[in-house]
Formats: C-alpha cells, structure tokens, sequence
C-alpha cells in the first residue's frame, strides 16, 4: 500500500508531502468554478515527487460540457490520473447514475491517454450507484478507521479513509513505480515486466462438497513448481499480494441436474490480529449445466493487496435445489504481477 491525500481550494499549496506518494488535487466544479490553487498545489506535489492526479465535482445536467470544462482547466499532463467526484452538491442536488457514466466516458473520448476513474463514498456506491462502472479505477471513500479495507465488495484501487487532518487515503499499489506505470507515466519504466504463473490443483479423492445456499471456499492441495506438480497440505490461497493478475479457476462437478445454476467467483481475503476476514469479491459467473461433463470455469483480472497477508481465493455455490454438488477437481491458473 501506499499513501496519498487530496486537496482543493479549502488547502494551501504548501501542505506536507512526508511520507505521502500521491496527490490529487480538484481542478474543477460543473461549467464555471475554477479552483485557484490548482497549478500551486500540484507543482508542490510534482517537485516532491509525487503521482499527481485531478478531479472535477460533478453537478447534474450539461455532461459533455462539464467533461470538456474538466481536461481544458486542469494542469493534466501524461501519466496524470483524473477522476469524476460523484456526490451530493452543496445544493443538495446529484448527478444521475446515468450521468456519471457518461462523464466518465466523455472525459476518456477527450483525453484517451488518461486513466479516468471515479471517487465516491460508501453510501453512494452501495446505495446510488446501479451500474458498477468507475472506468479504470475506483476511488472509494469509507471513514472505518481500517485503511486499506473499505466495507465494499468491489475491486477499488484508491481508499480514502480519513478527512482530519486532510483527506487522506491508500493506493492499492506496491509502491509509488506501480503507480506511475499503472498511470502511464511516459517516464515510468516502459519495459513490460513478464508475469509469474500461480497454478495449484487437487487430486485424486481430495473431494469438496458444495452445499446450496452457501459459498464454499475451494481447498487445493497440489502445487505446481520447478517443473512438477508436488502434493501439499490443503490450503485456500492461490496468490498472496500485492499483485495484479489475470486468470481463474475450473471446476468438475457431480451432483447437479440438467439446467441447474451453479455460481463461481474470485473472493480476496486479509487477516488482522482477529483472524481471517472477507474482503473484495468479484463478480460472480453463473453457467448453467447442460447434462454433459460437468465442467465450468471462471475468469477474471483485479488487483489484490498486501497490507494485510491478503490473498486470493476461489469460490463456488450452489444457488437452488436441496442436494448439494461434489466437487470432484478443481484447477487454479493465474499470471501475476507483483505489486
């Protein structure tokens, strides 16, 4: 994880950059408010280092036009992150849904060089949003005293998770490299790393029994390493963080009638000093058996942490139906990246 705060006009332009990777600074408001110390507070950021990233908060209604004020105003260069600040103005009005998304996309059609992500508060996304979509990262502010664990499902890249004495967050991110080659800083490194190959399986009569109505936790219980599969003791995790990957899970099961739903997805978990805990879950797959073999398999690609051992999981549930399937195999495969 690393560290970073946000400022707007209610800040100065010589706030302390100690220990912080990142800054993002508002740059505007609807179709005429401009902040005035945008250019000072990101040039202070960009002189100590800093990933300097921009935002505009949205009013409702002229989309286009507040997406075009937006990337004329603010002082964005390449490798600069922007985002849209959804909430309730200070007329007690929001923007739609609806309009989030489009300005989302406006602003990614005018500056197509650009990560273009969203920031909003828990209430908002669990509660207003209806679509899911945040762009290419999800900002996410949730005051739970638990940096780096917002009460949400979803894959976020950016936890804001205090406002005294500034708005401060957490970035999902190894370091502050990981972030610049994430934003497409052209003076980050430009080399692409090769991936690393995570890939675990189960075997013979290591059976797992998915009972409906509840999610099970797949165990594995092989290891491929060094150019072998070697048997291990029957564990969940199939990477630990901090990493970005690619990949998924297959399974085969018995049990299950001809049309009959099964579910699988990715789950992240961490552990504090009470144990192990649910984090992000992806979203969920949900074929449906068509009386062959019984195969079925799940892909996706997210970022884990590593604040807090957090580690990557594999799940299945059995939605409907009284008898439980078994699940016979299971395979895990994922490409990484560390941090």
């Amino acid at each position: 994880m690393i560290k970073g705060i946000d400022v707007s006009d209610h800040q100065g332009s010589a706030y302390s950059t100690d220990g912080l990777d990142f800054v993002f600074v508002k740059a505007t408001e609807g179709r005429s408010w401009i902040n005035p110390k945008q250019h000072d507070q990101a040039a202070h950021g960009r002189k100590a280092g800093l990933v300097v990233g921009w935002y505009h908060f949205l009013w409702p209604g002229n989309i286009a036009a507040q997406a075009r004020y937006f990337v004329d105003k603010c002082g964005s260069v390449e490798g600069d992150p922007l985002f849209v600040d959804w909430e309730t103005t200070g007329s007690g009005t929001r923007a739609s849904c609806a309009e989030k998304d489009q300005f989302i996309r406006e602003v990614r059609k005018l500056r197509p060089g650009h990560r273009v992500g969203l920031y909003c508060n828990r209430d908002f996304w669990l509660n207003r949003d209806t679509t899911s979509f945040a762009g290419d990262a999800l900002w996410i502010a949730d005051y739970n005293g638990r940096p780096g664990h917002p009460g949400i499902e979803a894959t976020w890249l950016f936890h804001q998770y205090t406002s005294s004495p500034l708005d401060t967050n957490v970035g999902a991110f190894a370091d502050r490299a990981a972030l610049r080659r994430w934003a497409g800083d052209p003076h980050s490194e430009t080399e692409d790393a090769m991936p690393e190959r995570s890939l675990y399986s189960t075997t013979e009569g290591h059976t797992q029994t998915a009972r409906p109505g509840t999610w099970l936790t797949l165990t594995f219980d092989r290891i491929y390493q060094d150019g072998d599969w070697h048997t291990k003791k029957a564990e969940q995790t199939v990477l630990n963080g901090p990493a970005s990957y690619v990949g998924g899970f297959a399974i085969r099961a018995r049990g299950l009638a001809a049309g009959q739903e099964i579910q699988l997805r990715l789950g992240h978990n961490y552990r504090d000093s009470s144990g192990w805990h649910e984090g992000a879950r992806m979203p969920i797959a949900s074929p449906v058996h068509d009386a062959g073999d019984g195969h079925f398999t799940y892909t996706w690609q997210a970022h884990v942490g590593g604040s807090h051992d957090d580690r990557v999981v594999c799940q299945v549930l059995v939605p409907g139906g009284d008898d439980p399937a078994v699940i016979e195999w299971a395979r895990a495969e994922l490409l990484y990246w560390k941090g």
